[in-house]
């Protein structure tokens, strides 16, 4: 009886890990707006790591979070950090890598707490017309094995992607006010 017992209890223990083996390690989430200014205007606005207080939603879930800045904004290696007891905000910092002048950005995201990873992100503008400008912001991520098994009952890419969604939204607003 015992026997079997641990054996049951085996194989309750090993199944996640078995099946952590099986699912996807990486996500990849982008959201797209259409904003009504030229894309000089918007990726100007964009470069600023600043303005994202403006616009993100993580920049708004804290209004007590602490900033601190190194660097000069809009260039690479500007580094945007970020405190905040409030655990969906945690703490970190954002740094640009690199800049395609009126193209697009790209940051390197480094959480520190309440987990720890480093991931990518972007922004792209592309002008539709003299007046409109698409905006992509974008932002990939990593989950190591077993840790993966996250991905299982929660949707990052939808998790992810509204906050991305809603941050463009406002994003517009601000823009074409």
């Amino acid at each position: 009886m015992l026997k079997k017992f641990i054996i049951l209890l085996a194989m309750v223990v090993a199944i996640p890990f078995i099946t952590a083996l099986f699912i996807k390690k990486d996500y990849q989430v982008e959201r797209i707006i259409v904003i009504n200014q030229p894309v000089t205007e918007v990726f100007d606005y964009v470069k600023h790591l600043k303005n994202q207080d403006n616009f993100s939603k993580w920049a708004s879930m804290d209004p007590d979070m602490k900033k601190t800045y190194r660097g000069v904004d809009a260039t690479v290696g500007f580094v945007s950090a970020w405190a905040s007891d409030n655990p969906d905000v945690g703490v970190g910092e954002q740094e640009i890598k690199s800049i395609t002048p009126g193209k697009r950005i790209d940051f390197e995201l480094r959480f520190l707490s309440p987990f720890q990873a480093t991931e990518p992100a972007y922004m792209t503008t592309v002008a539709v017309d003299d007046n409109q400008t698409e905006v992509r912001w974008g932002f990939s991520g990593h989950m190591d094995y077993p840790m993966n098994l996250v991905f299982l009952f929660m949707d990052f890419e939808a998790m992810i992607g509204a906050d991305l969604q809603q941050g463009l939204d406002t994003l517009k607003v601000v823009l074409e006010k």
